[in-house]
């Protein structure tokens, strides 16, 4: 099992548009992956206006399909072009877990 940990920094001015735009288009393509998807945040304490979301997949190669798949939908691409104005920077990291503790 890996883990893809996805934040978005939003600029400011432009997070309740993107917030509403990622619910309005991205989310109906996304749903369709809430098998993989562990839980979608917004940050309230610490660095303000990002988007975070964790998903988990079997391997590599089934991450790659999902990502493959969605970028593949005209809606879902034409979401992407839309929000990357709005975007101060992209982090996405890749993890495994750890051999202890509770793993989602």
């Amino acid at each position: 099992m890996i883990y893809e940990l996805r934040t978005y920094a939003l600029k400011p001015e432009s997070a309740a548009d993107a917030m509403a735009l990622y619910q309005a288009e991205a989310w109906p393509e996304l749903s369709k992956w809430s098998q993989n998807l562990v839980g979608y945040f917004i940050t309230e304490i610490g660095p303000l206006h990002q988007i975070v979301h964790l998903w988990k997949f079997e391997n590599h190669d089934a991450r790659d399909h999902q990502w493959t798949t969605l970028r593949a939908q005209p809606g879902f691409a034409a979401f992407g072009k839309k929000l990357r104005p709005m975007l101060l920077s992209q982090e996405n990291k890749i993890m495994k877990a750890a051999p202890w503790g509770p793993h989602p």
